[in-house]
């Protein structure tokens, strides 16, 4: 049987809702969880856009850079590259103008490239996340399976 998470902005009464059969490990319940809870907080924030092209142009943005995540968990890195330089080409970068860009950081950084930026913020994946205050989410009841918690998200990160 489907399971369903609901995230809800508070801010905006946005509501997304992922049904599916999920995973049974709890961490992978909590990713999807914060996952829909990003989501949403994400398009509210977009339709809370009072301007239309913005808006359109903060929905192609966003769009882009999903489609390049979603390409880079499949490790298709043609798409991704294809994918970057269609968004290079939108910004009115062509093949001529990211050369002149790579030659500069060449001449800034030498052949080494920039520097190990190493620990910036210190995050780890392993690091615990921050609460996501404005969105309430509907988590499926637990039924002792394993495959369900309705203690709330923020209690058990």
């Amino acid at each position: 049987m489907p399971e369903q998470y609901v995230a809800t902005d508070k801010r905006t009464g946005l509501e997304v809702a992922v049904t599916g059969e999920f995973p049974p490990h709890h961490d992978d319940r909590i990713r999807i969880a914060r996952t829909c809870t990003l989501f949403t907080r994400l398009l509210a924030t977009i339709l809370s856009n009072t301007s239309e092209s913005d808006r359109r142009e903060q929905f192609v943005a966003i769009e882009t850079q999903l489609e390049v995540a979603e390409a880079l968990i499949r490790g298709d890195l043609a798409e991704v590259q294809r994918l970057l330089q269609q968004t290079m080409e939108r910004m009115g970068l062509g093949p001529d103008e990211l050369d002149e860009v790579a030659r500069r950081i060449l001449k800034e950084f030498g052949e080494d490239g920039p520097p190990d930026l190493g620990n910036i913020g210190d995050l780890r994946p392993d690091s615990p996340l921050p609460p996501l205050d404005d969105i309430d989410i509907d988590l499926p009841p637990d039924d002792g399976s394993g495959k369900g918690d309705d203690t709330p998200l923020d209690d058990r990160l």
